[in-house]
């Protein structure tokens, strides 16, 4: 593994942060305290990003010059810099979201072009969202306790359940659901789904008031007899034969795999705007003639702050780097979602201890920061259950 970004990924990265610098910080403030980003603003983000992902899919760039495979590690990239700029606006960029690294790990060629390219690689007027949906009101983190059902009625998919906390959910072109095949089964029956917007059945509930990134929408979907087509269960029917040999769930964490990178590189994105805002604030406020214990004390903390972003960073590239090189990365993956947002929620904590009175002020995006911080160590799998995986992985447990 090459510690040094290729060429590829170090334009991409400039590229992304002067977009998030110069387009998504500025409207951090007022989207936080007004809850939403004006529907004009929206469209105008969609234009300005192409209306691409918000986790970069690995269609978008597969290879260097050197036709080395960067996918995973230009997503990673890319979401540090967007998350940087502030995750909420991040998160009303138009595109799959979350969706694209579901339908890129588990479906076939025809689906990833179907419910990827064909929906969000055109030109459209209206923005297009994509969402994932995992979570319900009795299975969180406990994955395999899932309780929606997916039943089959000749070439359709009827689907009953309900999910909540969706990022983007009410307004999503398309929705990929994790649902069981076969309750008895256990986890292994479970696999994802894509719904599309206007399937019958699909039924938008409250729409979530948030600590933190409250400018994203959090939806409360019913699935009540939905109906989708037969061919929308992801991997098709080689999925549908893996499901019933009892591998299912094996191809749904497989896509956490591929997603839990990139989450924790929008915490770190995080984080590291916490830590240089204040280090740019120490800098220009506490003069070298200021209390020798004081700058002592704040050094030591920017330091600190910055040895645990640099050691986030290197675990999620090399989960990012895993997974370029098709090495089984689901150790390595949980490693950088445990690790990330834990070590940029200090550095938010550390930010405001050092700016004090005025790292609580409104004045500053530092409380902000704090405040949306702590959802990362909760969706995409809590930092507890990454550890377990951690743990197994350890053990040689991970498929029991």
């Amino acid at each position: 593994m090459d510690f040094e970004l290729d060429d590829t990924v170090a334009t991409v990265r400039d590229f992304v942060h002067a977009f998030a610098d110069q387009t998504l910080r500025p409207l951090a403030r007022e989207a936080d305290e007004k809850g939403k980003l004006p529907a004009g603003v929206i469209k105008q983000l969609g234009q300005l990003a192409g209306n691409r992902a918000t986790i970069m899919a690995e269609e978008r760039v597969q290879t260097s010059e050197d036709k080395k495979p960067i996918g995973a590690m230009v997503g990673v990239v890319g979401s540090e810099e967007l998350a940087w700029g502030d995750p909420a606006v991040l998160l009303n960029i138009p595109g799959p979201g979350l969706a694209a690294p579901s339908i890129t790990a588990a479906g076939t060629p025809e689906q990833k072009k179907r419910f990827l390219a064909d929906i969000f690689n055109v030109e459209s007027e209206e923005p297009r969202f994509g969402a994932l949906a995992v979570t319900e009101p009795q299975a969180g983190s406990d994955v395999s306790n899932v309780q929606t059902t997916a039943v089959r009625d000749g070439d359709e998919w009827v689907l009953n359940g309900t999910k909540v906390y969706c990022t983007n959910g009410a307004r999503a072109d398309i929705v990929v659901v994790n649902a069981t095949l076969d309750k008895s089964l256990g986890r292994a029956g479970q696999k994802f789904f894509v719904i599309e917007k206007g399937a019958p059945g699909f039924k938008i509930g409250k729409i979530e008031k948030k600590m933190g990134i409250r400018a994203s929408e959090t939806a409360e979907f019913a699935l009540d007899d939905c109906r989708v087509p037969l061919d929308n269960i992801l991997g098709g029917v080689d999925a549908l034969e893996a499901a019933r040999e009892g591998s299912g769930f094996k191809g749904t964490m497989k896509t956490f795999d591929s997603s839990r990178p990139s989450v924790a590189a929008m915490a770190l994105g995080i984080g590291r705007a916490a830590y240089e805002y204040a280090r740019d604030w120490a800098a220009s406020e506490l003069p070298m003639s200021s209390n020798f214990t004081r700058r002592n004390a704040i050094t030591s903390k920017l330091g600190t702050m910055k040895r645990e972003l640099d050691s986030a960073r290197g675990l999620i590239w090399r989960a990012a780097w895993m997974a370029d090189n098709k090495i089984p990365n689901s150790k390595e993956a949980s490693m950088s979602k445990a690790y990330a947002p834990q070590a940029a929620l200090r550095c938010c904590i550390g930010a405001i201890q050092i700016m004090g009175p005025e790292g609580y002020s409104k004045e500053h995006l530092v409380e902000k920061w704090f405040r949306d911080i702590k959802v990362y160590d909760i969706f995409e799998g809590t930092g507890q259950i990454q550890r377990v995986i951690i743990s197994r992985a350890i053990l040689g447990r991970l498929d029991k």
